[in-house]
This record gives structure tokens, sequence and C-alpha cells, in this order.
């Protein structure tokens, strides 16, 4: 782990301990308090692009469209892409969190879910819509703590996006469906 990582990850657990009263023998709580906080902010970083810029520039406005090839269309970015991007830059400063998007029925198969701890964290989202997952697993010789938050359709962009797409299993998507899960893994030490 960088030292950057390292601080990333002290700040964070610092945080979560002293928003949440906790002391260092309730790891369970720290890691879970850490995951939430940090779904918190993709969450809201994610809704934000996806209804103030793609939503009201590409379907309410129709100014620039939304696309998978937007450096060869000179098109905005889908959220799914910039929450990609975001996934890929933060695991190239830091090992001390990771996180991905993941579905039951993936556009990208590479965002299927691999693990059996994906697999039903994934189908717990699906069945116990607006509760959490969190679960523990070990990969590659290492214990992560593992948090899967549901991936609701929260603007009109993420349903015809994933309906209308050629390669999407599922296309009957509606507004506030699940569409896949936010899957946040700290390493446990």
């Amino acid at each position: 782990m960088t030292s950057y990582g390292t601080k990333i990850k002290a700040a964070l657990l610092c945080g979560a301990m002293t928003l949440g009263g906790t002391s260092v023998a309730h790891a369970d709580m720290e890691y879970q308090q850490v995951s939430d906080l940090l779904h918190l902010v993709m969450s809201s970083d994610r809704t934000v692009y996806t209804r103030m810029i793609v939503n009201r520039l590409a379907n309410q406005e129709g100014v620039i469209k939304a696309s998978e090839h937007f450096e060869d269309e000179k098109a905005l970015v889908l959220p799914a892409q910039m929450f990609r991007f975001g996934a890929e830059m933060v695991a190239e400063e830091t090992d001390a969190f990771s996180y991905s998007l993941l579905s039951l029925w993936p556009i990208n198969k590479q965002n299927a879910p691999t693990t059996d701890l994906e697999k039903e964290g994934l189908q717990y989202l699906v069945d116990n819509p607006g509760e959490n997952f969190y679960g523990e697993e070990e990969l590659g010789g290492v214990n992560y703590y593992t948090a899967f938050y549901a991936d609701v359709a929260v603007a009109e962009a993420c349903t015809s996006c994933h309906n209308d797409h050629k390669d999407s299993p599922k296309t009957d998507f509606e507004g506030g469906d699940v569409m896949g899960g936010v899957v946040i893994r700290i390493p446990m030490e």
C-alpha cells in the first residue's frame, strides 16, 4: 500500500470512528461506516451527473447525446462509464479500498458478478429493495469487507440506455428499478 493509500485508509477509518463513536473493537461497524460514507459520496456524484448533465442535456434539451462511444461520437460519457473511470483512478492512487459497478444483467460482460459473494449480494439487493448487503470474502489471499448498494434507475437516461442497448440482457427496466449494485471492498487488516 502506498503511503498515500495508508493515509486515506487511516483518515476514513478515523472519520468513521469519530462520526459513529465506535472503538477499534468494533471493526465490522467501522468498515460498514466507511463503506456507507464512501457510497454516499459516489452515489451523490453519480446521481447529480445523471440527472443534471446527461438527462438534462441529452434527453430533455437534446443538446448533445450520451454514448458509450463518447470519444468517436463527441458525446457525453455515460454515467456508468464515468463511475468506472473514477474507480480506475482511485485504484491507481490507493489500495485502501476499491469499488465497481456490477449487475446481474450487465451490458458489458466484464460487469457481471464473478464471486459467490457478488452473486449473493446482487441478488439480495434485487430481492430486498432499499436494503444494503454486507459480507466478507477472501480474494488472492486477502480478506475483504465487501459492501453492496443498489444501483437504482434514477432518471430516464438510465432506463432508456439499458432498455434500448443491443447487448442488454434485460430490456424492461423502469424508473426506480434496481439495475445492479455498487460494490465496495476494503481490505481487512
